[in-house]
C-alpha cells in the first residue's frame, strides 16, 4: 500500500508517518511538505510541494490513500493567506485525488469545526459543522468540511474519511505549539506545575485533548482500513477547571469569560502574543465529543490520558524539546527567539 501524507512535518504529521511505518500492509509512504527535512524516516520519501500553488496530481499518482494534514495556524494576522492555504489548498488536494484515480481520502477535521455545543453531556458526529463564526480557524474548518460534501457527491469513488480531532500535544511539538500560540514572552522556566497556583474557573472552558501518537494511529486506522465517513478523536478525561486544577495542583478561582476575551484581545492588538481572541470563543462554544464512533467503527484506543498528553507538552515546553523537522524545529523561531519578534508575533507561518 502506497500512502501520501501532506503536511507531513509537523506535530500530527510526524505521529502519521511513525504510525503508518509500523504497518506491515504499508509498503510506501511520500511525506509532502513546503520546507523539506534533512531526515530519513523507514519507507519514507519527501516531496516539496505547497498545496496552495504547486500541482499535486503528480505526486498523488499510484497512491492508495491520500492522508491531508496540511493546515496553517499562523500568520493569524493575514487572513489571506490562510484561506488561501487552508480552503483553498485543500479543494485542490480534494481535486487532485479524484484527478489522479486515488481510491481513498483522510482528511484533518476538527472539534473546531462543530457549531456550538453541550459541555455537560456529549454529541457524536451528527452534531452540525458549521463552526464558531467569531474563530477564524473555526470558520475554515466549517468550509472545508462544505467542500468535501460536494466532493463526495461529486467523486462517489473515493472512499472519504473526516477525523476531528480534540486538541493535540506531543513533547515533540512543544517549540511549534508554543510559537503558534504563545510567543516568544513568556519564560520557559515558569512553565511548570509548581508554579501555577490558580487555574481560571471559566463558564463553558471545557475541552478535550489527545496524544499525538494516539492521533497518529487514527489516521493509520482510517487510511488502511474501509471506515467511511466522520470520526470524533479524543481521550479521557474531559479537561475542566476542577479536573485542570487536580492535574497542576492548582486552585480553581472564579472567573469571567468576559474579562479572559478582553485579556486576548488586547493582549493580541499589542502584538504581545500571537492567538487572536475567537480561539477563547471556540474553546467556550465547542461540544464535547463523544468518541464511540471511532472506538467501535475503527478499533482505536487511546493509549495516553488527555491529562498525560497536556503535562508532556508542558514539560516539553519548560524543557525546550523538538523534533528534526521545519515546523518542529526550536531554531525555526531564531536564536533567542528573535525571529519570532522582528517579523510581529502572529504575522508569519
Amino acid at each position: 500500500m502506497r500512502v501520501v501524507v501532506t503536511g507531513a512535518t509537523g506535530n500530527v504529521g510526524t505521529s502519521v508517518l511513525d504510525a503508518l511505518a509500523r504497518d506491515p500492509a504499508v509498503d510506501s509512504i511520500v511525506g509532502v511538505a513546503r520546507r523539506l527535512p534533512d531526515l530519513t524516516l523507514p519507507k519514507t520519501s519527501w516531496r516539496a510541494a505547497d498545496v496552495a500553488v504547486d500541482a499535486l496530481e503528480p505526486i498523488f499518482e499510484g497512491a492508495d490513500c491520500v492522508i491531508h494534514l496540511a493546515w496553517l495556524i499562523q500568520p493569524g494576522r493575514d487572513l489571506d493567506v490562510l484561506e488561501a492555504v487552508n480552503v483553498e489548498g485543500s479543494a485542490r488536494v480534494f481535486r487532485a485525488v479524484a484527478a489522479a484515480g486515488v481510491g481513498s481520502l483522510v482528511y484533518a477535521s476538527s472539534v473546531g469545526a462543530y457549531s456550538p455545543g453541550p459541555k455537560d453531556r456529549r454529541v457524536d458526529e451528527s452534531w452540525p459543522t458549521e463552526g464558531i463564526p467569531s474563530a477564524y480557524y473555526a470558520r475554515q474548518k466549517a468550509e472545508v468540511e462544505r467542500r468535501l460534501d460536494l466532493f463526495e457527491l461529486e467523486a462517489p469513488e473515493v472512499r472519504v474519511v473526516r477525523l476531528r480531532p480534540a486538541l493535540i500535544f506531543k513533547r515533540g511539538a512543544a517549540s511549534e505549539i508554543r510559537r503558534l500560540f504563545v510567543g516568544p514572552l513568556l519564560p520557559s522556566l515558569l512553565v511548570r506545575p509548581s508554579l501555577i497556583p490558580l487555574v481560571p474557573d471559566v463558564d463553558r472552558l471545557v475541552f478535550q485533548a489527545v496524544h499525538s501518537s494516539d492521533v497518529g494511529e487514527a489516521y493509520r486506522l482510517a487510511a488502511t482500513g474501509d471506515a467511511r465517513g466522520p470520526f470524533n478523536i479524543a481521550a479521557e478525561p474531559v479537561l475542566d477547571p476542577r479536573r485542570l486544577g487536580a492535574v497542576l495542583g492548582a486552585k480553581p478561582v472564579p472567573f469571567r469569560g468576559e474579562v479572559l476575551r478582553a485579556l486576548a484581545d488586547v493582549s493580541w492588538r499589542l502584538h504581545l502574543q500571537p492567538t487572536e481572541p475567537g480561539w477563547v470563543d471556540m474553546a467556550r462554544a465547542v461540544p464535547v465529543m463523544d468518541t464511540a464512533r471511532a472506538r467501535r467503527e475503527l478499533g482505536w484506543e487511546p493509549t495516553r490520558g488527555a491529562d498525560e498528553a497536556l503535562l508532556e507538552l508542558l514539560d516539553g515546553i519548560r524543557e525546550g524539546a523538538e523534533f528534526p523537522t521545519p515546523p518542529l524545529a526550536r531554531a525555526t523561531g531564531g536564536p533567542l527567539r528573535v525571529k519570532e519578534l522582528v517579523t510581529g508575533i502572529g504575522s508569519r507561518t
